[in-house]
């Protein structure tokens, strides 16, 4: 069932808080995705997850804009109108690739980069090929490498061979797994949901399989930029043990827990979120200019 324009409406200006943000794609050339800015100050790149594209994270976006940051969303593979298809994607480490290409194109010094989920494995593939390049690494909902189990097997064959009815109420539920409760029907609810099913199913399975080979666990020394592990106490999709694993693995990296959050924190729990996150990055760009 498609939102209402109406209540599309009302969704956005709720969650997505762009108004007066200049939300036009940055069309870059060449053989990368396009990109989304908001405001201006020291930049913040901005790795999406596994569905929902640069929309689903915009919320935290517009908020990281508005307390005086250039929050830039990396576009991936298969996204909406993303300039690179989605068939080209091999592995974790071509759209590491397709990042460090932004950052360059750009001409970005040393950026703190964002990673959320499936776009934190991106964000740390890339931290560790060029850790001379980052500035600062935050990451949410991840693991330094993707343990496949029957249940992401199923869903990898199912997604692969069988085409799912778009917005489908039955599955929807699914995306309570996602909250890491059952969630109050609402407006937020509702926009998760929306966003995720602009993710054609193919490109899910995609990144499944590529996830199914990525593991950055014996090259997390190499990162010495200041990093901050964001883990939902509520996650059940990257359980909080493993995200507390991982922030100890890399060499000065802290954690924070969210408390109540799910995979979504940065949604569910966005002030809180923005609240760290611009903690961390001004503290290590004070470290870093003295």
């Amino acid at each position: 069932m498609r939102l209402a324009a109406k209540w599309r409406r009302a969704v956005e200006r709720d969650y997505l808080k762009v108004a007066g943000w200049d939300v036009e794609p940055l069309i870059l050339g060449g053989d990368h995705p396009e990109a989304i800015r908001l405001g201006d100050g020291e930049p913040i790149v901005i790795v999406p997850g596994m569905a929902g594209g640069w929309r689903l994270v915009a919320p935290l976006a517009a908020r990281l804009a508005d307390c005086g940051f250039e929050a830039i969303i990396c576009g991936l593979r298969g996204d909406g109108s993303a300039l690179v298809p989605a068939n080209r994607i091999q592995s974790v480490a071509d759209l590491a690739a397709d990042l460090g290409r932004l950052i360059e194109t750009m001409r970005l010094e040393r950026p703190t980069v964002l990673g959320i989920s499936f776009g934190g494995a991106v964000a740390l593939e890339w931290a560790v090929a060029r850790p001379h390049r980052l500035g600062g690494l935050v990451l949410h909902g991840v693991d330094s490498r993707f343990e496949p189990n029957v249940g992401s097997m199923v869903t990898r064959h199912v997604l692969e061979r069988f085409p799912l009815p778009s917005n489908n109420l039955f599955l929807n539920q699914f995306f309570n797994i996602l909250h890491g409760c059952k969630p109050e029907p609402g407006p937020l609810v509702d926009f998760v949901i929306e966003r995720c099913w602009e993710t054609d199913q193919s490109v899910v399975a995609q990144r499944l399989r590529a996830l199914e080979e990525f593991d950055v666990t014996e090259r997390l020394e190499r990162i010495d930029a200041p990093t901050l592990v964001l883990g939902g106490s509520r996650d059940v999709v990257v359980p909080t043990k493993r995200q507390q694993v991982l922030a100890r693995s890399i060499p000065g990296a802290r954690f924070i827990g969210l408390e109540g959050a799910g995979h979504i924190g940065f949604l569910t729990h966005a002030e809180e979120t923005v609240r760290h996150v611009t903690r961390h990055v001004r503290a290590g760009s004070l470290a870093l200019h003295g």
